[in-house]
């Protein structure tokens, strides 16, 4: 995802402030200190993680504040068989990309794929869908295995 420039950053809480706004929801500091740590996280993150980051933060309000703010679409929570969810910022705020999942501990971590890759699955994507009349607007790719900790 990279770190974002100033302008990207002051952007960026902008537009949470005004997604949550949409839900007459308010950006508090909580929620800014929940979106800074996503924004300064390498992949999704579990609860748990970001606790440890940020002891300051309560659990259960930084639990209902996620909640929030996947119903604005500032987060995305990933759930998978092992255990905790994970939550990073809503695509569209920050790059397009994919995830490979461990399926023996759970991390998760992000992948791109190039933009060659990307345009040969969107064309493939909309052969296969076009048939039953379906229009595609993006698509996601996890890709679940092993991590090199737990394969070692």
């Amino acid at each position: 995802m990279g770190t974002p420039t100033i302008g990207r950053d002051v952007d960026l809480h902008r537009t949470v402030r005004d997604r949550l706004g949409e839900q007459r929801q308010r950006y508090t500091n909580g929620r800014r200190e929940l979106v800074d740590l996503l924004l300064a996280a390498p992949g999704p993150v579990t609860l748990p993680a970001l606790l440890e980051a940020r002891r300051s933060l309560p659990q259960s309000s930084a639990y209902r504040n996620l909640l929030v703010m996947e119903q604005a679409g500032v987060v995305r929570r990933l759930v998978h068989t092992t255990g905790h969810a994970h939550y990073e910022l809503a695509e569209d705020l920050t790059s397009h990309h994919h995830h490979l999942i461990c399926e023996t501990c759970g991390t998760i971590s992000d992948i791109e794929l190039g933009a060659r890759l990307e345009d040969s699955l969107d064309e493939a994507f909309d052969q296969a869908t076009t048939g039953a009349g379906f229009t595609t607007r993006h698509h996601a790719i996890d890709i679940y295995g092993e991590c090199a900790e737990c394969t070692a």
